[in-house]
């Protein structure tokens, strides 16, 4: 049985390169500009910026606000590198007793806690027999807006 956790995210999903999306050409004209040369665009891979390791990124849906302050809200897909050594400070997905929690990652003097980043959650800290295991690092929350 999986615990309901605030800002659980569903199973992860693996990242899939070729996301594109239009940059736009940001040079200027030194001479008349011509209208058709406003709107000069080409394909970029919007995700290659950030994405660093593909065969090792998923996706997941955050569900919970426990992750606000941080930009993180409910509903957000964040980006999950398995491939980056989690280290302290830095936001990750961990597994807290088989469900999944994004937190920011609190780790000193061979203790570990999960910090939420919104006051109103507690830390997670490991109790005796509990197991946390940090799956991956975050690298980005997408979010998307109504339209």
């Amino acid at each position: 049985m999986r615990p309901v956790l605030d800002s659980s995210c569903s199973a992860p999903e693996p990242y899939v390169p070729g996301l594109t999306a239009l940059e736009i050409d940001t040079s200027v004209q030194a001479g008349f500009p011509s209208p058709a040369e406003d709107f000069q665009a080409e394909r970029i891979d919007v995700l290659k910026h950030i994405v660093l390791h593909p065969q090792a990124t998923y996706t997941l849906r955050v569900r919970g606000d426990s992750m606000r302050d941080e930009g993180i809200f409910d509903g957000d897909v964040i980006l999950v590198d398995r491939a980056i050594k989690p280290r302290h400070g830095l936001i990750v997905v961990a597994v807290v007793d088989d469900g999944y929690t994004c937190k920011r990652l609190w780790q000193r003097g061979g203790k570990l806690k999960l910090q939420a980043a919104n006051p109103a959650y507690p830390d997670i800290i490991p109790e005796d027999g509990q197991t946390i295991e940090v799956w991956g690092v975050v690298l980005a929350s997408i979010k998307q807006f109504n339209t």
